[in-house]
């Protein structure tokens, strides 16, 4: 199964990069993501399950230890049918 991740962490500061903001732009981009999109306002990345469930438990214990008072996250299923799930 291939996930989508989408997540934002707060609060923001838009003159310099807060810590829990570079720790976790540190986390997706050490993972073993196929896909990595960083950005001021939202952050994408994409892979398989297990690469993107692992990274979304340490971004979040992370970045809450960074000082995050929020993370907002969505998590999609991409590319097909979920494993397991076959036409119906």
């Amino acid at each position: 199964m291939r996930l989508r991740l989408e997540f934002t962490t707060e609060p923001f500061d838009l003159d310099e990069a807060p810590a829990h903001a570079v720790v976790a732009r540190e986390v997706v981009e050490s993972a073993e993501l196929d896909a990595v999109d960083v950005g001021p306002f939202g952050n994408t990345a994409e892979g398989g399950a297990d690469p993107v469930l692992t990274a979304v438990d340490v971004l979040l214990r992370r970045s809450l230890e960074a000082g995050a008072t929020r993370i907002s996250l969505q998590v999609n299923v991409v590319g097909g049918d979920v494993e397991g799930e076959g036409a119906r």
